[in-house]
């Protein structure tokens, strides 16, 4: 049975307390953009994709925020402290290298589709509505699983450290971020994430040094001493080694958690929308340094919180001595809970209770902001309402916003009630939600994909997913249930069918019969425009013109990314197929920008995949057990990691934004001088 590290007014407060905190932030901060930097969130524009002007700095930390989930710090702990030091290493390269891809596919995006607001609107652009459909579907099963286990495992955890009622806590935590994002838009998120982010480094650096710095712990090489002196013998590694890369089941979860998180990135909307709103020349750096960023979260705090669980459970200073850790406890992510507690107090255990909520509305607000455009842009203003004004799509984002978060709510305790549990999750989710990944990358990368391709490869892929999944978990387990469905080999097996099948084929049936898509189509998606103005109420929006534009002016892209609308375009009601008067809105020097980012972003992407995945971590896969000095250096370095990774998420963005924290600082004391005169 868990111990409660925290009373119950701990849990309550710290959620109600900082959710309120937020909601004020961001009204504060909607204000001020609205005032002094004339970014209005009443604009579906700014709404969404924050006028497609978000820096590198800024882009950054968001990115990282929105991929700092629990399961990277809370988990990463657990799952090391289960199969020792290759866990985190595996488990940061399956974060890292997504990212570098995203980086790809968002400059691309920029060259082809600058004025998408969602990844499914290039979809419907190219392949008509039944692709479109079944995208929103899949990327709606991708969201609602990645942000319902999310929310799920935050709840646990705040009910096992607190003993709030685990329905308590999964309705609490998306409730202030549903007001704050509901208020200020997807530039909200970017601002909370930087404030999450924050918060949620300070305490992960702290942690780290209190604990590896602990008289009980006697830094690296005492932490090596005792992990080697508890003698845990662990099944499928060399020699049962918890200090021995070579470890079956962890790699194996590395692999497994590869192809989910790539799903939770290139089928989630939000780091779609993103790079959407990160300027031209803030894409490709903001994610690249976010794929570096990202890997001292798991690796320095899985290897310092989960191995210091082993070398103190079996001594008088554990917690809950002489008791040990249950695998129950264990997958439900209590290693660093009772770390923390047995080691730094009740103040570091209430301290991690914020980063919980930090890290799990973080990624809950992007969520949020995605299905939100989903909802408004690819279901009401497509099929419902095409000619909606910019206001009335503004109110079906909102509405969107909160419908999602009391639908995540509800969800969330359906998962409860059912048994799932976030390791159930981990297996399931890449089985269901990779299937459309390669025909979304080669919807802009490969002009030959056909629309039938586009619309059987993801359907055969999820099928043939599932049936290896299932028919495994019976062969292995004997059943099939929640039990057997979470067994590394089917899960493993499965996710791979799901993911690398639809690539075969979608090649094969595009083949059959040969086309070529004109990149040009995507030129015709535009920008949301409200032509009477943002105080009008029967603003008309131009919206995803189904004719073709002649866009007769090329303009700067900071003039063209921030005005309402290219300022002459003229309907054009001939055929689709006239692309001749479809210009590119960038002048030829951004052009050239793009694409130098895009062979950047592109060679990065195969360096950071040899690095994080071959060149690192294969070596070290051997019959040989780290030893003191090396497992020394290698602390050390983690360490040094994560302090590189706040200066470049929380130093560099303030720095690379102190333009515009300059112009409001400027604004509020001339106001301040004009009140004082006028009094």
């Amino acid at each position: 049975m868990a111990l409660e590290l925290l009373t119950q007014a701990d849990g309550y407060g710290v959620i109600i307390g900082l959710s309120v905190l937020f909601c004020l932030i961001i009204l504060g901060a909607v204000r001020i953009q609205k005032w002094y930097l004339s970014e209005d969130s009443d604009a579906s524009e700014m709404f969404m994709v924050a006028n497609r002007s978000v820096g590198t700095g800024l882009t950054c930390s968001a990115v990282f925020s929105s991929w700092m989930w629990i399961n990277e710090s809370v988990f990463s702990a657990a799952y090391t402290y289960k199969w020792g030091v290759a866990l985190p290493v595996w488990w940061a390269s399956g974060l890292s290298f997504q990212i570098a891809l995203m980086a790809v596919l968002g400059i691309v995006a920029k060259l082809r589709v600058p004025y998408a607001h969602t990844s499914l609107e290039f979809m419907r652009r190219r392949y008509g509505g039944a692709v479109h459909v079944i995208f929103i579907v899949m990327n709606l099963v991708n969201n609602i699983f990645g942000c319902g286990s999310m929310i799920l495992a935050g709840a646990q955890l705040v009910t096992g450290m607190t003993g709030m009622h685990v329905v308590a806590a999964t309705i609490l935590i998306p409730a202030g971020v549903v007001l704050y994002t509901a208020v200020g838009g997807i530039k909200a998120t970017f601002l909370t994430d930087f404030f999450h982010t924050t918060i949620a480094l300070i305490l992960l650096i702290y942690f780290a040094i209190a604990v590896i710095s602990n008289e009980h712990i006697g830094g690296p090489v005492g932490l090596y001493q005792k992990v080697k002196a508890a003698d845990d013998y662990i099944e499928g590694n060399y020699k049962g080694s918890l200090l021995s890369f070579k470890s079956e089941p962890a790699i194996l979860f590395g692999l497994v958690l590869k192809l989910g998180n790539l799903a939770l990135v290139l089928m989630d909307t939000a780091f779609w929308q993103k790079s959407f709103a990160a300027e031209v020349n803030a894409t490709v750096p903001g994610y690249d340094l976010a794929s570096i960023a990202i890997i001292a979260v798991p690796w320095c705090t899985g290897t310092v919180i989960g191995l210091a669980a082993r070398a103190i459970e079996k001594t008088p200073v554990w917690i809950n001595y002489p008791e040990t850790l249950t695998l129950t406890q264990v997958n439900s992510g209590l290693v660093m809970p009772y770390v923390l507690k047995s080691l730094l107090g009740t103040g570091a255990t209430g301290g991690l209770l914020v980063l919980i909520f930090m890290a799990i509305t973080s990624t809950v607000s992007s969520s949020m902001i995605a299905v939100s455009s989903i909802i408004s842009l690819d279901f009401y203003r497509t099929y419902i309402n095409p000619r909606a004004s910019d206001r009335t799509t503004l109110k079906v984002s909102h509405f969107g916003v909160v419908f999602h978060g009391c639908f995540m709510a509800g969800f969330a305790i359906m998962l409860q009630y059912a048994g799932a549990t976030n390791n159930w999750s981990t297996y399931f989710r890449p089985i269901v939600a990779t299937p459309g990944i390669f025909p979304m990358i080669l919807a802009l990368l490969w002009s030959r994909q056909t629309k039938l391709a586009a619309i059987l490869a993801p359907l055969l892929g999820l099928s043939c997913g599932l049936a290896v999944w299932l028919s495994l978990s019976w062969y292995y387990g004997g059943t099939i249930n929640i039990n057997t469905t979470q067994l590394q080999l089917p899960g493993l097996y499965g996710a791979i069918t799901s993911f690398f099948s639809p690539l075969l084929f979608s090649v094969i049936i595009s083949l059959l019969k040969p086309s070529r898509f004109d990149w040009r189509e995507y030129l015709k998606i535009d920008l949301i425009e409200d032509k009477s103005g943002a105080n009008s109420s029967s603003a008309s929006s131009t919206g995803v013109d189904l004719n073709p534009v002649d866009v007769t002016e090329k303009k700067a892209p900071t003039e063209s990314l921030n005005a309402t609308a290219p300022e002459q375009v003229t309907s054009n009601n001939g055929p689709s197929s006239s692309l001749d008067n479809v210009v590119h809105p960038f002048d030829e020097q951004t052009l050239r920008h793009i694409k130098w980012w895009g062979k950047f972003a592109a060679i990065y992407f195969v360096v950071n995949v040899l690095v994080t995945i071959v060149l690192w971590p294969m070596p070290l896969y051997r019959d040989w057990i780290f030893t003191q000095s090396f497992f020394e250096g290698w602390v050390v370095v983690a360490l040094i990691w994560q302090w590189l990774t706040f200066f470049t998420v929380v130093a560099f963005p303030i720095y690379d934004g102190r333009h515009a924290i300059s112009k409001v600082v400027r604004g509020v004391l001339a106001d301040r001088r004009w009140a004082r005169k006028k009094n």
